[in-house]
């Protein structure tokens, strides 16, 4: 993330979101478009409008939102013409969410997914892969973070190529049918 090098802020590897407040400040797409800019590094709201071909005031609002809620922060300032530019940059690399952001859309950011994914002839991506396992929590929540470490690493990458690529990861309770289940019940007849 290029804020570190131009300020010295460096955001936390993870941050957990619980509040209602949080998650819907978070589950609005233009405020996860900005923070995925600010993955790129510090910017003002006029670098985030221009990137998103939205009005300037339109992003200082949603930025505002991201402001209170302590998911974005004001990492240095400079004077322009009689006022003063701030440049923002996120306060975690990583927003682990807890909960539902939207009961109209339980899991917004596999909806957001589809909409942004792209597939391009010739290329080797997107690929994608939905595996099942009965495990105990414990190792369910194991592979969870480590699939927060890559995601981690995934977004701190150095920032280059022509196209944005989105990671989407997750291991998820599911009341999928079990042999286990089937044997105990035949066990119990």
């Amino acid at each position: 993330m290029a804020a570190a090098a131009e300020t010295g802020f460096e955001p936390a590897p993870t941050r957990d979101l619980v509040t209602p407040e949080e998650l819907k400040a978070i589950g609005d797409e233009t405020r996860s478009d900005i923070l995925s800019l600010l993955n790129e590094g510090e910017a003002t709201v006029s670098q985030l409008a221009a990137a998103l071909d939205r009005p300037r005031g339109s992003i200082g609002y949603h930025v505002r939102v991201l402001a209170d809620h302590d998911l974005v922060r004001v990492v240095r300032t400079r004077p322009v013409r009689g006022f003063v530019e701030k440049y923002y940059a996120r306060t975690a690399r990583t927003f682990i969410i807890h909960g539902p952001p939207d009961d109209d859309d339980p899991f917004p950011f596999l909806s957001q997914a589809m909409r942004e994914c792209r597939f391009v002839e010739g290329a080797t991506l997107p690929q994608f892969t939905l595996r099942h396992t009965r495990i105990p929590a414990g190792a369910a929540e194991a592979f969870m973070t480590r699939l927060t470490r890559l995601a981690e690493e995934f977004a701190a990458s150095p920032t280059g190529g022509d196209r944005v690529y989105g990671f989407l990861a997750g291991v998820f309770p599911t009341d999928r049918p079990s042999l286990a289940r089937a044997r105990r019940r035949e066990e119990r007849e």
